[in-house]
């Protein structure tokens, strides 16, 4: 039995599920939604749920702030700390 993603808690990731459509938000717009470490693992659970799961048809992947993303955040991915 799968789980709801409603059910979590993410540090940079929104989730919202309308009917078939899931929608998640990279949540990052300090750093232009650079991809971290945390956030890398929260879209890849995400996927997953949505893969694994009937009910979503669609994913549809968006972003908080003026930048959709940055890429890689090299400095988290070099073991720096950053938000």
């Amino acid at each position: 039995q799968l789980t709801s993603l409603a059910d979590h808690t993410f540090a940079h990731l929104r989730v919202a599920a309308e009917g078939p459509v899931l929608t998640l938000t990279l949540n990052r717009p300090e750093k232009k939604n650079a991809l971290n470490p945390v956030l890398l693992r929260e879209l890849a659970f995400a996927l997953s749920h949505a893969q694994q799961n009937p009910d979503v048809w669609l994913v549809v992947l968006t972003a908080a702030g003026d930048t959709f993303c940055a890429g890689m955040d090299l400095k988290a991915m070099a073991g720096e700390q950053t938000v």
